[in-house]
């Protein structure tokens, strides 16, 4: 198999999917471009904001996309490639890109609150509190993985980090610029984008590098950064998303883009044969492919992250439901892309290649590759490398700065009294006394997470759990399509396309989690006891959803 092929059939697949698939999608669902949205009705200049398809698409690309879709499938890689690419591909089409799709709809079918708002309606007020202390834990390990992994690169590479504060310096001059309607948004662009790539070479001149400047440790000087990220993270959570979120999301997605043209354009070039097995038989993790494969792909082609993303941030920002397909749905088949660049950045190797170089962190393993291809094209491999490299860290910072905000959102909701509005929160934590006041405020949610980050991180318990969210990560969107087929059912519409990839992620996030706890029960007890405990809502939530889908179908 040459990889060109390979990536010219995923894009085909994917294309034809967005197509006929989405089209099915918008008349199941019923989506009405008529129809006032959130951001328009609740418009606040700080989460409710009307905001331009290619904006939002950016932000919202930026947001999901991360280091998960590299690292997983370059994980999985080991297994062969044949069924690491088959559940990317199906996996894409069929359930990440409709999960993300129906999250954004029903937020925006129900004034921009998130998806723990219809499991409300669906489950009740215990179903709802269940799934956002979940959301929340999650969000919690998300912001401490990534601010470490951030903190990390900027110490390995000083010119990333001097790059993204550059970044961070220009997003809210871009986003002041063009909200107030001095620059359009096509005119802001052809200024600023070229400002960015010239601050990624500014970057390479003027390195920070704190080990230098203090004249302390690694160490020290990583602790320095991950202290520094959650400060920009605090201020990213609290600013009106206009003014440093959405511009810098916008702005780092034209990395990303920039990133993948590369990518396509250096496979184009190299034509790199797929020398890795398509299946793998002597590796010990074989046995284990069902459920491992599909937990550790992840974000490649299913993540219950986008619905956080896209009914916390996203459903709030969109203008029209026209704009839900393109950023639902095709934003999902986008990140499917970027598993297929990750897959042939490294099948192109050998299998004792793909394993020695996994060994290494699997970004650094995706830049290699992607250098590789594109020294082809007459780029340097160095320059190649070090463009990749700050492009994914970007893709980290993004993820680390929603995350933040989302679970500032999903702490306020967490909350609210029974039935009660995210965007009535002023009036339900009146009536709710001063305690619950104070720790819903905005300012008080915000901390809280980012000190529970902080505490996670310095603790080492991050690093110790890590493997666990693999699965809850499925689970996560196990639950949102449970929330999704629930609703169908209510309203009389088609349920299948739904209620049968439902089952396939429960299954395997549950399978997953049992196998996590057998496997670590001697290993580690925090482990074992955040399986179980994910374990025992998922068993409630399944409870009260079967209770709520006999309702619904005598009704």
């Amino acid at each position: 198999m040459n990889g060109l092929t390979l990536l010219v059939g995923v894009c085909v697949l994917f294309l034809g999917a967005y197509v006929i698939y989405g089209r099915c999608l918008k008349r199941w669902f019923g989506i009405d471009p008529a129809r006032p949205c959130p951001s328009k009705t609740h418009e606040d200049g700080i989460d409710y904001v009307p905001t331009p398809m290619a904006v939002l698409f950016g932000h919202h690309f930026a947001s999901i996309a991360g280091a998960g879709p590299i690292v997983g499938p370059i994980l999985a890689a080991s297994m062969g490639w044949c069924p690491a690419m088959l559940w990317i591909v199906l996996g894409c089409i069929f359930i990440g890109s409709m999960h993300d799709f129906a999250a954004l709809f029903l937020s925006v079918r129900n004034e921009g609150r998130s998806i723990a708002y219809v499991i409300e309606h669906e489950l009740g007020y215990y179903g709802r509190q269940i799934f956002l202390f979940f959301c929340v834990a999650s969000l919690i390990l998300v912001v401490a993985v990534f601010t470490s992994q951030i903190a990390e690169s900027f110490i390995s590479t000083p010119s990333v980090a001097s790059s993204s504060i550059f970044f961070m310096a220009l997003a809210p001059i871009f986003g002041v610029l063009t909200s107030r309607r001095i620059l359009s948004l096509a005119e802001g662009s052809l200024i600023f984008v070229p400002i960015l790539f010239i601050l990624v070479w500014f970057g390479t001149v003027v390195p920070i590098d704190i080990p230098k400047i203090l004249g302390c440790t690694p160490e020290t000087a990583t602790s320095v950064w991950i202290v520094l990220l959650l400060y920009y993270g605090l201020c990213a959570s609290i600013l009106p998303v206009d003014f440093l979120l959405q511009p810098r999301d916008y702005l780092n997605s034209y990395l990303l883009y920039a990133m993948i043209i590369l990518g396509f354009v250096g496979v184009f070039a190299y034509q790199p044969d797929i020398n890795t097995p398509a299946f793998v038989t002597d590796e010990p993790l074989v046995p284990k492919m069902f459920p491992l494969l599909f937990v550790t792909i992840a974000c490649g082609a299913c993540s219950g992250f986008h619905a956080l993303v896209a009914s916390g941030t996203s459903s709030k920002q969109i203008k029209n439901e026209a704009h839900i397909l393109p950023i639902g749905y095709g934003a999902m088949l986008i990140e499917g892309l970027l598993a297929t660049l990750a897959i042939i950045s490294v099948c192109y190797l050998d299998l004792p290649a793909l394993r020695e170089v996994t060994k290494g962190p699997a970004p650094i393993a995706f830049a290699k590759g992607l250098a590789t291809f594109s020294a082809k094209l007459g780029l340097p491999y160095e320059t190649g490398l070090n463009f990749v490299s700050l492009s994914i860290s970007a893709f980290m910072l993004t993820s680390m700065d929603t995350a933040t905000r989302l679970a500032r959102f999903v702490w306020q909701e967490m909350l609210l009294p029974r039935g009660a509005n995210p965007d009535q929160l002023e009036t339900a934590q009146a009536q709710q006394g001063k305690l619950r006041s104070f720790f819903s405020s905005r300012w008080i949610a915000t901390i809280t997470v980012v000190v529970l980050s902080g505490w996670m991180i310095f603790s080492g318990e991050s690093a110790q759990i890590w493997p666990v969210f693999g699965a809850s990560n499925q689970l996560l969107a196990a639950l949102t399509l449970l929330a999704v087929s629930l609703w169908l059912t209510r309203t009389k519409r088609p349920v299948l396309f739904a209620l049968l990839p439902m089952i396939l992620m429960m299954v395997i996030s549950v399978w997953a989690l049992v196998f996590l706890i057998i496997e670590n029960i001697n290993r580690s007890i925090s482990l074992v006891t955040i399986s179980v405990f994910l374990l025992a809502m998922a068993c409630i939530l399944i409870v009260l959803a079967v209770k709520a889908m006999a309702k619904a179908r005598k009704a």
